[in-house]
């Protein structure tokens, strides 16, 4: 609840406030009416009584009650859902930011669906929390306090018992309906997330699954997650049906029992019959607001789950990063000392004991077979994996995989990705670097036409381009290099290279590569073997030329 309340606190207090005066008002409302209809039909009764009775100021505060009813109940809806989605929204950058540590990106990879989930619905769930659970239990509070005051004006002891009954009621059976609901609740979102991920699954992956012969086995999965919706559903509308009876039930209870002690009182002498009506009529609406409470009880589950997914990411301490930058006039770029690191889930570890270290402007390559822990030195230059033992201490880095990340969006917004407050003249400026200027103009749209999922819409060529004009977008001192122009043709791959070299200036680069051409680029190369570096060799040596030339050529 923390995180929640502390993004708008003052918005969130305010918004509980309107929704209790919206209450009262309410109350107070109808409770003046019935007194002021049956006070007024007792006065016509006599001529005396008739031309003496003040009907303006009871009807002015009924005026002003309607009134002030209808502005905070407009004001509580606007303020109370305004700052929930406001506070959400902050939360998802919040959980969003506490994904991008060590492993994340390895972890949506592996589980999209399920973090999906989080972001979206699990966020979702968190308005009930405030929405209808803490607004209507405060607003019920105010309400039965009120009722509480109103008839201990008429008989003390009626009043504070009617407050405590509507208490213990209206809480107690939101309490027990939530402790009932919680399973099913929780069974109803692990359904939908599910559902959700084996419909995707299903749409997305039939021609795989035809081709397996699993097409069959995930049709009744789908169904088998579907049925277990449809169960916590009745389950859900069962216990919804059950608190409504008890509400109503408990409405009923409480208008019966101020109805026969008003009746003694009236028949006692100390209160009068406009009194009474005002007395029937703040009961009535009394119980209301405890009924409202029912949603939130029945989604008080879903919430709890939601909470307990998110709270352990909700952390803000950056204590457990893996990567630290070097003092600013530290002689070196990089610095790996006795870095050892396996993948989750596994005890074998895929680099043993590297030590390494880059001076600024050094552009060196990681050479070895496939395997032999390359991309894995560059996951934990870039913290993408955390070492299990070791430390490794870097420059800030920007990380060019031989798969190139671009989304449904258009060409602008995907360049924007490195520094989104960059002009349109510098977006064409690093396109032009790229080589991709001139197919950029070609199209209709120019920078803002628009890519299909995984930069549909681009050659091969031209994406990796364009992930090249992102990479020269982003002002970052250390390039790390993993199979840049794999799968790209000769002509492609040396041009790509050649706009590499060209643009890296004074930056450091650390490269790993296979490749006889990606090499070339380095005057330092780093031999591995099984995870650990073998040799470690030097532009001019007659190894390096050895090295460099038993490499895979174009």
């Amino acid at each position: 609840m923390r995180p929640f309340f502390a993004e708008q606190p003052r918005a969130l207090l305010l918004g509980g406030l309107l929704a209790a005066v919206t209450v009262l008002a309410g109350t107070a409302l109808l409770g003046l009416s019935g007194w002021f209809i049956t006070a007024t039909a007792l006065a016509g009764l006599h001529a005396a009584t008739a031309f003496t009775f003040d009907v303006f100021m009871p009807s002015a505060g009924i005026r002003l009650l309607a009134l002030g009813r209808t502005a905070s109940r407009y004001g509580e809806r606007l303020v109370t859902h305004d700052a929930t989605f406001g506070a959400l929204a902050a939360l998802r950058v919040r959980l969003f930011r506490g994904w991008a540590r060590p492993e994340a990106a390895r972890a949506l990879l592996m589980r999209p669906a399920r973090l999906l989930f989080r972001l979206t619905s699990d966020i979702d769930a968190l308005e009930s929390l405030y929405l209808r659970l803490l607004v209507p239990a405060a607003a019920a509070l105010g309400a039965a306090l009120l009722a509480g005051v109103v008839l201990g004006f008429m008989h003390a002891a009626l009043g504070a018992a009617l407050a405590l009954w509507l208490v213990i009621s209206g809480w107690g059976i939101a309490l027990l309906v939530a402790r009932r609901a919680r399973r099913p609740a929780v069974r109803r979102a692990r359904a939908i997330e599910a559902l959700r991920a084996r419909a995707v699954d299903l749409v997305a992956g039939q021609t795989d699954l035809v081709m397996a012969g699993r097409i069959d086995a995930q049709r009744e999965a789908l169904m088998r997650a579907d049925a277990q919706l449809a169960k916590a559903d009745l389950a859900l509308n069962r216990l919804e049906a059950a608190s409504g009876f008890a509400y109503g039930s408990a409405g009923t209870l409480t208008l019966v029992g101020v109805l026969l002690i008003v009746g003694a009182l009236v028949g006692e002498g100390l209160i009068g019959a406009p009194a009474a009506a005002l007395a029937l009529l703040v009961a009535l609406t009394a119980t209301e607001p405890f009924a409202a409470l029912r949603r939130g009880a029945l989604d008080a589950g879903r919430t709890w789950l939601a909470v307990r997914r998110l709270a352990p990411r909700m952390a803000s301490s950056e204590d457990d990063a893996a990567t630290t930058k070097p003092e600013g006039d530290a002689p070196f770029a990089l610095q790996l000392k006795n870095v050892s690191v396996a993948h989750p889930g596994s005890r074998t570890e895929v680099l043993s004991d590297v030590s390494l270290t880059l001076r600024a402007g050094e552009r060196v390559a990681v050479v070895g077979a496939s395997g032999a822990g390359k991309s894995t030195l560059l996951a934990a230059v870039a913290a993408e994996l955390t070492p299990q033992a070791g430390h490794v201490s870097a420059q800030p880095a920007c990380l060019l995989t031989q798969r190139t990340e671009l989304f449904q969006d258009s060409l602008r917004d995907n360049l924007r990705l490195a520094d989104p407050a960059a002009s349109d003249a510098r977006l064409w400026a690093v396109l032009q670097a790229a080589g991709l200027d001139a197919d950029v103009r070609a199209l209709s749209t120019g920078l803002d036409t628009r890519l299909g999922e995984g930069g549909l819409g681009l050659s091969g060529g031209q994406s990796r381009r364009l992930a090249l004009a992102r990479l020269l977008l982003r002002p970052v001192p250390l390039w790390l290099l993993d199979e840049p122009t794999e799968a790209l043709d000769a002509a492609v791959a040396h041009d790509v290279l050649q706009r590499l070299a060209q643009h890296a200036g004074a930056r450091t680069l650390l490269i790993a590569t296979h490749l006889r051409r990606e090499a070339a680029l380095a005057d330092r190369l780093v031999c591995m073997r099984h995870g650990r570096i073998v040799a470690d060799l030097r532009r001019g040596s007659d190894a390096f030329d050895a090295v460099l030339r038993g490499l895979r050529p174009d």
